[in-house]
């Protein structure tokens, strides 16, 4: 919270970061959900500022929250910020809560729940002057040192909305006091990612002329992390974590066998794979230390295989209309707009980035439901390719996660689709879906879950 002298400059460069931030806010690339919030927050702080009364001579002080507001965005526009699922909502804790300091409390506030390496997160924002920042309770304030603990205490009392770890954002710094408690007392440490330290607002103001509205410089920013539960033997955890993992790797006899194929040359389908890790061994000692894994549900793998993204688009388009609409019948009309999709913007561009030196894994489930849908539907090269495919995955037992499979199941949140998604974020992978359904359904819940969408693509009988 900054304050002001509510001179007219003053009051008017306030409402120019706020216009500023709503455009920024308009543009980010989060759910509709997660904008509305923030935005409503900046639309309201915009409002106040233009009812509030100009009085050059009063001493009374302008209150503005707009910077706490730009901080949140700020880090919202990072590349590595992903899934995020919530933004300045408060997290409805479990009724069932014994802890006497959550007794009084249904929810707890976090500025963002998103997905940081992978790993669920809530962050916490402060842009608040550092030497106002107090460890202990002062006259109405509870102090730093409670909030923290608040915020630990409720991170451990849900299973679904449980994350990996809380980070701390202040924006213009830290105290050496405040800092070393938070090291001593709750485990904190420096967090492993860069954020940008600077960020230079534009705003077309002028005749289409853009100029700088705010420069502002994060290089005082500090960013600390405290794990959830996991103060103690981190490295003992991450290696039994490791070891659970890879018993539920299926032994090599369900693997797709050998990966030495001669897929060719000239065509996205052999180029798209050759981009992916091979899957050489099923020894855990060979996978150590890494965590470039992509898990595949089965509208990915239908994607990867279909005619329609292999080079058919074209002559499908070609047929006559009423033998496209006999052979697909009520799937005709989806079946053309994805025929159209792919001739305007072919599907393995897109997912060339997303698998491009990743390592793919798929549950026991989907490697069912994929075999039984091409078997069923999938004409002789879809087959083939499919066969291909499946040579460079590794199959992975149906594992999924706590937090996940602790998810109430309801038609939205359907068990089949918890045990893919959940295998996934078992192992850490990003799900690479056409499913946003149930991604908007997981979110929806609050919780952060790393998903990759790609558009659909249906079997063509190719």
């Amino acid at each position: 919270m900054n304050y002001q002298g509510r001179s007219m400059e003053e009051v008017e460069a306030a409402k120019k970061r706020c216009r500023v931030l709503i455009k920024k806010i308009e543009s980010l690339g989060i759910t509709q959900s997660g904008k509305h919030t923030i935005l409503k927050l900046a639309h309201s702080e915009l409002s106040f500022l233009s009812r509030f009364p100009i009085n050059p001579t009063s001493s009374q002080p302008l209150s503005v929250n707009i910077g706490h507001l730009e901080v949140i965005v700020h880090i919202l526009q990072q590349p590595f910020v992903t899934a995020v699922s919530r933004v300045c909502k408060p997290i409805s804790l479990p009724f069932s809560t014994t802890n006497k300091a959550l007794s009084s409390f249904n929810s707890i506030h976090v500025n963002i729940v998103c997905t940081l390496n992978k790993n669920p997160v809530w962050i916490i924002v402060s842009d608040r002057n550092p030497n106002y920042i107090s460890w202990h309770p002062i006259n109405k304030t509870k102090g730093f040192k409670s909030r923290i603990q608040q915020l630990l205490d409720a991170a451990q009392s849900t299973n679904t909305l449980k994350p990996f770890s809380i980070v701390l954002f202040f924006s213009n710094g830290l105290t050496n006091f405040i800092h070393q408690k938070l090291k001593e007392e709750f485990g904190a440490s420096k967090l492993a990612l860069n954020f940008s330290d600077s960020d230079f607002d534009f705003s077309e103001e002028i005749e289409g002329e853009w100029i700088i509205v705010i420069p502002r410089s994060y290089k005082e920013a500090c960013v600390l992390e405290i794990k959830v539960g996991c103060f103690m033997n981190d490295i003992m955890s991450s290696e039994l974590g490791m070891k659970d993992s890879f018993v539920n790797v299926l032994p090599p006899e369900h693997q797709g066998g050998n990966v030495n194929l001669n897929l060719g040359s000239g065509n996205s389908f052999s180029s798209l794979l050759s981009q992916m890790k091979k899957v050489e061994s099923t020894k855990m000692e060979d996978f150590s230390g890494e965590d470039d894994f992509i898990n595949f549900d089965t509208t990915a793998l239908i994607a990867l295989v279909s005619g329609i993204s292999n080079g058919c688009a074209e002559e499908l388009l070609n047929k006559p209309k009423v033998e496209l609409q006999h052979r697909f019948k009520g799937n005709y009309e989806f079946v053309i707009a994805q025929a159209m999709s792919e001739i305007q913007n072919p599907i393995h561009v897109d997912l060339s980035a997303a698998v491009s030196g990743k390592r793919g894994i798929i549950c026991e489930s989907v490697l069912s439901e994929f075999k039984e849908l091409v078997l069923m539907c999938g004409g002789a090269n879809e087959k083939c390719r499919a066969d291909q495919l499946l040579k460079f995955l590794l199959v992975v037992r149906d594992s999924p996660s706590d937090r996940l499979i602790g998810l109430p199941t309801t038609r939205k949140l359907a068990l089949k689709n918890k045990i893919v998604f959940g295998t996934g974020d078992y192992w850490h992978a990003a799900t690479l879906t056409a499913n946003m359904a149930f991604a908007r359904a997981v979110a929806q819940t609050g919780m952060s879950l790393f998903t990759i969408e790609h558009r659909p693509r249906a079997l063509t009988g190719n």
